[in-house]
């Protein structure tokens, strides 16, 4: 069989944006990434492709425009700072910073989603991954926290209801962390079903208590090891995924559940990764023509992350 036709969407700009020293959200990131992907031979079967810039008005979909501009004013007062001679870093929170390059970055990451949702919904492409950063899923409409700029998933979600009059489109996020971001753009549309697992209790210290009836959350203890995280998987997600049956699957791929990963306290493998993709897909080709747009979160453990990637894709291309 003939192997899938998978985009990869990825950016330079995206591995321009750091945090200072020692932050776990780090370029090297997506060079692990990809230096797996090529040792492995994964990458020679994707079709890769430039990430561009998002337009700020698909941005706007999901995002108060104040949140927008207040990122612009920091992009602009750290191209100041550098002008004068320095480096600088714009502070949003203790985990979370802007540097010279940051703005592009997430825009790129923006475009990167809209654009895989572009392709797949051509039908040039079947499904798409996106090697961005920063990641989104922290991101509220208002609000950037958590390693997180822009919530390039809930704009995708956005642009493909707005753009493509979608009436069923669900996101699933397997982050360790909660997408608290995600929920907060989506939470309450009824053309949106978001399932999400994370650790809890842990950051950001919600999700407990989902704030609409279209979010099927499910809080996980620290410790949970890959094969109950599946049974909740079966008991959970897939029911309501089947009788949503989305016409488009987003995925917030976070790969920092795995055990390695010193970020979070569960045990997932990439084992796990795959078995997860494959069911998302089997719902894809059932009821969205096998279409599904995944685009990366967390992943610290530089190790696993390139082997969970590499699992995810395997099944995305039919490798």
């Amino acid at each position: 069989m003939s192997a899938t036709k998978t985009g990869y969407f990825t950016h330079a700009a995206c591995r321009r944006h750091e945090m200072g020293r020692g932050h776990p959200e780090c370029p090297e990131r997506l060079d692990a990434i990809e230096d797996r992907l090529l040792a492995t031979g994964v990458l020679d079967a994707l079709d890769r492709r430039e990430a561009p810039e998002a337009q700020v008005d698909a941005i706007a979909l999901a995002h108060d425009p104040r949140h927008v501009a207040s990122l612009n004013d920091m992009r602009q007062a750290i191209a100041e700072q550098v002008e004068a001679g320095g480096y600088a870093y714009g502070h949003i929170d203790p985990d979370t910073a802007m540097n010279p390059y940051s703005w592009d970055a997430a825009v790129r990451a923006c475009g990167a989603v809209c654009a895989a949702t572009d392709a797949v919904m051509a039908g040039e492409l079947q499904n798409a991954f996106c090697a961005v950063r920063p990641p989104g899923h922290h991101a509220t409409r208002g609000r950037a926290m958590g390693f997180c700029l822009f919530n390039q998933v809930a704009v995708g979600v956005k642009y493909a209801l707005d753009r493509y009059k979608l009436q069923r489109v669900a996101v699933v996020d397997f982050d360790v962390h909660h997408g608290n971001g995600t929920e907060d753009i989506l939470a309450g549309d009824p053309r949106v079903l978001m399932v999400g697992l994370f650790q809890h209790p842990f950051y950001p210290y919600s999700g407990d208590h989902p704030r609409g009836d279209n979010m099927v959350n499910v809080p996980v203890p620290a410790y949970t090891k890959g094969d109950k995280i599946r049974e909740m998987v079966e008991a959970t997600w897939l029911p309501r995924l089947e009788a949503f049956k989305p016409e488009l699957i987003f995925v917030s791929a976070g790969f920092d559940a795995h055990r390695e990963d010193d970020l979070g306290q569960l045990g997932m493998v990439e084992a796990d990764y795959a078995w997860i993709t494959q069911k998302l897909k089997d719902i894809a080709n059932k009821y969205a023509q096998g279409r599904i747009v995944s685009s990366l979160e967390g992943g610290y453990n530089l190790s696993a992350l390139g082997r969970s990637v590499e699992a995810h894709l395997r099944v995305l291309a039919d490798l």
